[in-house]
């Protein structure tokens, strides 16, 4: 009797009807015990399947809700949680140089062990950083180049996924190529790959000088800013401070380039879309700038402990291709974060 009174709570009222019905007819003596057992099992039949029909709306409700929620318009908040996780790490620079900068550390920084080099360590990374300003003077002629071509500058503007593989292709092919040719000192091959490879990524970048003039200087100050205080940093720290991070760095490349494929198919006015967005974004350019500590002490140490004699001489330009793309993605980032108004989406 109790069973039969709960049932109108979970199933509605046509199970209410149809228990009040039973219980009055077997009351009345209306029916026998044969038929009470048809009724009854024709009421646990009904309440089960109502119960089956209940629970699988409200997982289809569920399910409808998270798709609706990824693709609903955005809050503005993973915006505001990268321009803080920036704010975060640019604090902790800031704390890094202050302290290492101080000599408050107990071991020997890359400046305390400058002053021990050997003439060919400091002739290697002199070497080493002509070759990075030299790339970066190539890439922005080109930039400038492509960018009085109007016929470069519509074969790199194209949003299609042919001239996404071709200059993507062009850019690590070039690099490849370039990083695989032995070194020798003077002009030759390798440093015509170089060449190559970096007015590439000046063809490749060039649209973003469409965006001003005074927008662009700004980026390049602001980079440069950065680059000089990170190399502070790693010039301060210990010279084995930032070598151990190779494997979380190579983790968040993985995770930043994802993310990255990610929001070329997403509008970042979503919320799926402005979170891929803001990590690759905001998480890129944390990324990068960590990638710069660990390079440029990886730099240093190669050119410390690389043989004099070694069968293979010391590569200055493979070393600076490394800092050169950490330098150019930075850039390219803080480019994007000043078009959006410092951050601010439009």
């Amino acid at each position: 009797m109790l069973f039969v009174m709960r049932q109108p709570i979970l199933c509605g009222q046509s199970s209410a009807r149809l228990g009040q019905s039973v219980v009055r007819q077997w009351t009345a003596g209306k029916v026998n015990n044969t038929s009470v057992q048809t009724m009854m099992k024709r009421l646990i039949g009904d309440t089960r399947t109502r119960v089956h029909s209940h629970a699988t709306r409200r997982m289809e409700v569920k399910r409808q809700t998270l798709k609706e929620r990824l693709m609903a318009p955005t809050t503005g908040l993973p915006f505001n949680i990268g321009q803080g996780v920036v704010a975060g790490s640019a604090l902790f620079g800031i704390g890094a140089l202050c302290y290492y900068g101080l000599g408050l550390s107990n071991s020997a920084g890359i400046y305390e062990r400058s002053m021990v080099w050997d003439q060919y360590v400091r002739d290697r990374i002199h070497t080493t950083y002509a070759y990075f300003g030299s790339g970066l003077g190539i890439t922005a002629a080109a930039a400038v180049g492509a960018l009085r071509s109007p016929a470069m500058m519509r074969m790199m503007s194209k949003n299609s996924m042919m001239s996404l593989l071709l200059t993507m292709g062009a850019m690590i092919g070039t690099g490849v190529i370039a990083q695989s040719i032995p070194y020798k000192e003077g002009f030759g091959t390798k440093q015509m790959a170089w060449a190559l490879h970096c007015g590439v990524v000046g063809a490749v970048i060039a649209p973003l000088c469409l965006l001003g003039g005074p927008l662009i200087l700004r980026a390049a100050c602001y980079t440069a800013g950065i680059v000089g205080s990170l190399s502070a940093v790693a010039a301060c720290a210990p010279s084995d401070k930032f070598l151990t991070m190779g494997g979380p760095l190579a983790i968040g490349l993985g995770v930043v380039f994802a993310a990255s494929m990610g929001s070329m198919f997403l509008p970042p006015t979503t919320a799926l879309g402005a979170g891929l967005f803001s990590l690759s974004l905001y998480g890129g350019l944390v990324l990068f700038s960590a990638f710069l500590l660990y390079d440029t002490q990886r730099i240093v140490r190669k050119a410390e402990t690389h043989p004099v004699y070694a069968d293979r001489p010391f590569d200055p330009i493979n070393a600076s291709i490394s800092i050169y793309l950490d330098v150019i993605n930075i850039f390219v980032r803080l480019v994007t974060i000043l078009s959006m108004g410092g951050g601010r989406r439009k």
